[in-house]
């Protein structure tokens, strides 16, 4: 008899099918109060689940009392507490490795297009203002050769790092845990302590996990420290930052402008001032929003829930202390 399974992400056709040869699935449309009510009985059953978004805790799992693993589409797993699937002994598997290069790309893409103020600009042309030569009012800020700063060298981090050196001449300093030897070694890049990389950094690049200990991390006091010609990067987790304290330091020139694929609240509501401001690049939570990224993350997912089930986990476990 196969393992009973809810899905809560609709996946593509072959990835479904190698689901349904494993698995006996229970496809639904998302993890909501309502969802969970109504497929009350697959959740009793499940011994796996696989998708994105909604809440797995405590009280989900009194749901769900066969689960053994849980598997998401995403390398973030902020909305799982781990604590409480450690306590079950749930393994909880997540897709850290495929969406590195293109997560680095939309980084550097907010770098670019911050500094050279291209969305602003491009609006600007579409508004029939291109009337004439150009004058300063539509100047950005060079990017190459400048200091860029990253907080938090994990893979997104170091790919960065590679963009911007190797692309752009760009001197890499960073903050992190510990001494990333990689990076220093093909990137010259220069550990420093978080003021350090405030006050120096030209472009300070954020990709960090949501913590306890990163849950805004960069707020009024750290903005303070920075260049009033830096540009603040985030496409790891919106509160990292402190929104409103951004929002201020933005209105009064404490630093130039911001490059913003992530948010305290998403989708970002339509009356944050952030949509106002023509120094602010915001998008959608795009990072790893392509469809060869999107498919691989899938992939990955459902492979890593097959090997969960299987008992042959190799990689892409948070938990591994739970595995038996």
């Amino acid at each position: 008899m196969k393992p009973s399974v809810v899905l809560y992400k609709s996946l593509p056709d072959d990835l479904r099918s190698k689901l349904d040869e494993h698995f006996d699935v229970t496809e639904i449309a998302g993890l909501t109060p309502e969802t969970l009510s109504q497929y009350a009985d697959a959740f009793r059953q499940a011994e796996g689940i696989l998708g994105s978004g909604g809440k797995v805790d405590a009280e989900f799992l009194e749901k769900a009392p066969k689960l053994r693993a849980a598997s998401t589409v995403s390398v973030g797993y902020d909305n799982f507490d781990v604590d409480a699937l450690n306590a079950r002994g749930v393994v909880l598997m997540h897709t850290p490795t495929v969406l590195t290069e293109t997560v680095a790309d939309t980084m550097m893409a907010l770098v670019l297009s911050s500094a050279r103020r291209v969305v602003e600009v491009a609006e600007r042309v579409k508004q029939g203002e291109w009337q004439g030569s150009i004058g300063p009012d539509w100047f950005g800020i060079d990017v190459h050769h400048k200091k860029l700063g990253i907080l938090g060298m994990g893979r997104i981090g170091l790919a960065l790092a590679q963009r911007a050196h190797l692309g752009f001449s760009m001197p890499i300093l960073y903050n992190a845990r510990k001494h990333h030897e990689e990076a220093e070694a093909r990137f010259a890049a220069q550990y420093c302590d978080l003021d350090t990389l405030l006050k120096e950094s030209d472009f300070l690049c954020i990709s960090l996990p949501l913590t306890e200990q990163t849950h805004h991390m960069i707020g009024r006091e750290q903005l303070a420290k920075m260049k009033s010609s830096a540009v603040l990067i985030n496409a790891g987790r919106g509160p990292v930052i402190d929104e409103q304290a951004l929002i201020e330091a933005l209105n009064d020139g404490t630093i130039f402008a911001a490059g913003l694929d992530v948010f305290e609240k998403e989708p970002l509501p339509v009356d944050s001032p952030l949509l106002k401001m023509a120094n602010v690049v915001a998008l959608p939570h795009i990072g790893s929003a392509t469809h060869e990224t999107r498919y691989g993350m899938a992939k990955d997912a459902v492979d890593n829930l097959i090997a969960a089930l299987s008992g042959n986990i190799e990689k892409n476990c948070v938990n591994p202390q739970v595995v038996k």
